[in-house]
């Protein structure tokens, strides 16, 4: 995220760009605790703050969500419209992927994952805190041949980007597992009519997770200015940071923002 706000910021745009709440270096606890109503509001925390910013005009405010940040931004500019112009690269569908598995692969364990999320809350209450997902507290040394036994796609290239090129000590995979509580009760598609800010959305043309992009612009039919950017050759984790596609998709950016803010 910081790498595009760094990009705006160069061409007159006043950005920000912050860890959510229980994640990275912004606090709460249990940590990475991933509750959809949490990370919406810290969105709208960040309007409300660059919104009174001096030399900002409150009435230019637009906003550029990442992965599931962008899911999570999508869900708060359907109700917050001091968001003019809305944004997103690679968006992921948290609730989405969460409760149905990717590529909605495990939609028949929902019931399972769901009692071991209630499960895993009453173990909070005894100070026992349960994730889902892999921790990585150090860089990962994997050989070629361990890579090629992680699937192709989203799971291969987050594994070399997180635990290998991109590894920082405050940026983990997993989650607390009674987040699924939160989390498979939501769905940033739901309701999507009620974006009518100008939209535009990118993602890799080749991206596994492109089919979340698609479903939320075609469900958002009350903008009349929207599109969608398809970056050629692109996977979903290349979007964050390989050339020459981190250009193409700053250089939309600056477009859609100029135009519309």
């Amino acid at each position: 995220m910081r790498r595009f706000a760094q990009k705006l910021a160069e061409h007159g745009f006043v950005t920000i760009a912050a860890d959510a709440a229980y994640q990275g270096a912004s606090g709460g606890t249990p940590r990475q605790t991933d509750r959809p109503a949490n990370r919406v509001e810290d969105i709208r925390a960040m309007v409300d703050f660059i919104s009174t910013y001096p030399g900002v005009d409150a009435q230019r405010v637009g906003a550029l969500g990442i992965c599931g940040g962008g899911g999570y931004t999508i869900q708060a500019v359907k109700t917050d419209k001091r968001v003019k112009a809305v944004a997103t690269v690679s968006m992921f569908n948290s609730g989405r992927v969460r409760r149905n598995g990717f590529l909605d692969a495990q939609m028949d364990s929902i019931a399972e994952r769901l009692e071991q999320a209630v499960q895993a809350r009453a173990k909070e209450l005894d100070g026992e805190v349960e994730y889902t997902g892999t921790h990585i507290s150090h860089r990962l040394e994997l050989t070629q041949e361990q890579l090629e036994e992680i699937p192709a796609g989203l799971y291969r290239d987050g594994t070399v980007y997180y635990g290998i090129t991109h590894f920082h000590p405050n940026a983990t995979p997993r989650y607390t597992t009674s987040s699924l509580m939160y989390l498979m009760a939501f769905d940033a598609e739901n309701q999507a009519e009620l974006i009518d800010q100008p939209l535009l959305m990118i993602a890799g043309k080749d991206a596994d997770t492109r089919y979340m992009t698609d479903a939320v612009f075609d469900k958002a039919t009350g903008t009349i200015s929207k599109e969608r950017f398809l970056i050629d050759g692109a996977t979903h984790i290349e979007t964050y940071w390989k050339e020459p596609y981190v250009t193409q998709e700053a250089d939309k950016l600056i477009e859609f923002f100029e135009r519309y803010l």
